[in-house]
């Protein structure tokens, strides 16, 4: 019998100084069963590090066509592409094709660092890729199946935190 995906209700209050965007959001995440409580955090990370009122989480892992969060136009135009981890270069070369703006997340160290060594010559040449490593240890702490979080961004410092705890989180662009 095949395992399903956990549902998550999230609450989530972003203060970006750095953008001057406060919003609130209210979001369905659906956790696939081979994810992490980490990389699920990841993703929230990544969601209030973009966040715009068209940006939203497409069915991710279910799909190899789509990237994990997306915002399009109204006319469908795919404006900003986010995927995660480490992606493979065909990936990315037709997620640049097809997005103004395109970023990858990636979220384990060790991991990261080998493949964008690898990958950082032949990736430099697509204009509109943005990639940023995001270390935030203890986070998956904050993981419930109902939560209510704060995101607040101020000088490229990231915070997480819920009513109980704050996790500070650091976000770097690989060059």
């Amino acid at each position: 019998m095949a395992l399903s995906a956990s549902i998550h209700k999230v609450s989530l209050d972003i203060t970006d100084m750095d953008r001057q965007y406060y919003q609130s959001h209210e979001l369905t995440v659906a956790m696939h069963p081979s994810e992490t409580a980490f990389r699920l955090l990841v993703r929230i990370i990544a969601f209030a590090l973009n966040a715009h009122e068209h940006l939203g989480f497409t069915k991710g892992l279910a799909v190899d066509g789509e990237p994990e969060l997306w915002q399009k136009t109204l006319s469908d135009e795919i404006e900003l592409w986010v995927d995660f981890g480490q992606v493979d270069e065909k990936r990315i070369r037709k997620a640049c094709g097809r997005s103004k703006q395109v970023r990858i997340y990636t979220y384990q160290a060790r991991k990261s660092t080998i493949w964008w060594e690898q990958s950082r010559k032949s990736l430099s040449r697509h204009a509109n890729l943005g990639v940023f490593h995001i270390d935030a240890d203890g986070v998956e702490a904050l993981l419930d199946r109902h939560m209510k979080l704060q995101c607040i961004i101020d000088d490229g410092e990231v915070t997480l935190s819920n009513e109980t705890q704050s996790i500070p989180v650091i976000v770097a662009e690989l060059e």
